[in-house]
């Protein structure tokens, strides 16, 4: 199953293993377990310390197998053929039970070792989704150091009888002991903060107990990684305060317009950011929301954790978050139809049909990669005409299982209480009203401001965003903004990292004339 390039790379990894390591098998008479079967004994293969066996272990699930070490038993288990997105996160478990340290602080570690209880997780996943892989593998390594934990990655294409009857329609998925636990991309700290009681008190005081920056920089995308870089290298102290760092990029799969690199995915670009901002003396306060700014001699930034920061200067790079449609239903049935991620979802829905919302070039290549999984897709654009590039528009239009619908408005969610059935349309030109049938809505209509929390303090546009002259400042003194918050057109990442190192000059210069 796996091609000679990606054996010897998998070979060269599996030389850091230094303790013996069984992968135990669950398996039947199915295709499914005798393709997991041939991936296993291929893996089993490059490595000496790498031992397959066969046995029914009482799985809940077949095919699955554990990832354990002989006389031990180490609560990993994969319900899935983990190639895709998933493929590191397999090669992840066998180093880190091999006995290859993992890159998390001992403080983290140390955290993980102290939960009290008894952890089931379990987590739907998909192979295409892309915030999959940091769940499957925080929770792996939960499951490596603590005992009490136990975590088991479940393909929702293999048991789609299960994935219907839990009502799963957005991945990744998170059970814990039978109970919904989240859903989304979680890393590591945000899963510690939701099952260590008293974390996020502690989290608080410790950042209450920080002297004063010269910059901070509120929010952790492209600009303001490049935000944090600039003031570095200028030698200043310097902070960022973000929810969760890498932003909007974190929910891009293809990047391939970021000059000098040809292709990359949005998570790979995102750990690239937070890897080169760490080479700096850069404070790091991550999974913070900014909830308010006051204005002073020394800026403050309060945060929804009841602490506060104070800075001589602050970069505002708080980027955007999906536009939601805001129509009846929308609310009720997100994440039980209503997604906005299809690369992540799309396979949940294999072989349904269902709806994109928006003719832009989201929108159409949301359409085009759903065509190859559902049975049919049906896109409603608001316009008169679909607003992508025309090569896109012509590559959807030949599609057999896709209906285009122009002037058309949505104007409800229909459901049954329990998951989306369908969707409401307006037609803008006659005015009618039309139902369709459908399982699943893409939601792909642009982006919103993250600036809710500044109204009132820093001048917005009439969109909402951030009103920024030529060289980032805002209406308040010593505050600069950068990214796709701002009035700077086209949001795009190379344009807001340019953004970022020109706010931030710009503050380094304020800081010296003042």
């Amino acid at each position: 199953m796996l091609d000679a390039t990606l054996k010897t790379q998998l070979q060269a990894y599996l030389t850091k293993v230094t303790r013996p390591v069984e992968i135990v098998a669950s398996l039947d008479d199915g295709e499914n377990s005798r393709q997991m079967r041939e991936l296993l004994q291929e893996i089993a293969s490059l490595s000496a310390q790498v031992t397959l066996v066969e046995r029914d272990d009482g799985a809940e699930r077949k095919p699955s197998f554990r990832i354990t070490r002989p006389g031990e038993n180490i609560g990993i288990r994969f319900a899935a053929i983990p190639l895709g997105h998933e493929f590191t996160s397999l090669v992840l478990a066998l180093l880190q039970v091999g006995g290859h340290p993992p890159k998390v602080s001992d403080e983290v570690l140390e955290q993980i070792r102290k939960l009290e209880g008894d952890f089931n997780f379990v987590t739907y996943i998909s192979l295409s989704c892309q915030n999959c892989p940091e769940v499957v593998q925080s929770l792996n390594l939960m499951a490596l150091i603590n005992p009490k934990i136990r975590h088991e990655t479940v393909d929702g294409s293999l048991f789609q009888d299960e994935v219907t009857r839990l009502q799963i329609m957005a991945v990744p998925t998170v059970m814990l002991n039978g109970q919904e636990f989240g859903q989304g991309r979680m890393e590591l700290e945000q899963i510690l903060a939701k099952v260590d009681v008293g974390a996020e008190s502690r989290a608080a005081a410790k950042i209450a107990a920080k002297e004063a920056f010269d910059v901070l920089v509120v929010g952790g995308g492209p600009a303001g990684a490049a935000a944090a870089v600039y003031a570095a290298r200028k030698g200043i102290r310097t902070g960022v305060v973000t929810e969760r760092f890498g932003g909007q990029v974190l929910d891009t799969l293809a990047i391939e317009n970021f000059i000098s690199v040809k292709e990359t995915e949005g998570p790979r670009l995102a750990a690239a950011l937070e890897e080169h901002v760490k080479q700096y003396d850069v404070d790091i306060i991550n999974l913070q929301r900014a909830e308010a700014l006051v204005p002073g001699d020394l800026i403050e930034i309060k945060l929804a954790s009841g602490a506060s920061l104070k800075s001589k200067t602050v970069i505002l790079s708080t980027g955007a978050r999906w536009r939601d449609m805001n129509v009846p239903g929308e609310t009720e049935y997100r994440t039980k139809g209503v997604t906005y991620c299809p690369h992540c979802d799309g396979p949940l829905f294999k072989g349904k049909a269902v709806a994109v919302i928006g003719g832009g070039n989201s929108g159409v290549e949301a359409a085009i990669d759903l065509a190859g999984v559902v049975s049919h897709v049906t896109l409603l654009e608001f316009d008169s005409k679909l607003r992508a590039d025309a090569v896109l528009v012509k590559k959807l239009e030949s599609l057999p299982n896709v209906k285009i619908i122009v002037s058309a408005q949505t104007t409800e969610v229909n459901g049954d209480g329990q998951k989306v059935t369908g969707l409401t349309y307006k037609d803008r030109v006659s005015g009618e009203m039309h139902q369709v049938a459908l399982a699943g809505i893409f939601v792909q209509i642009g982006l919103l401001p993250n600036t809710q929390w500044l109204k009132g303090t820093v001048e917005l546009s009439p969109r909402g965003e951030i009103i920024v002259d030529d060289h980032g400042r805002t209406s308040v003194p010593g505050v600069f903004a950068a990214g796709d918050v701002t009035t700077v057109p086209y949001k795009q990442i190379i344009i807001a990292m340019g953004e970022g190192a020109k706010a931030s000059l710009s503050a380094f210069d304020h800081l010296i004339r003042n």
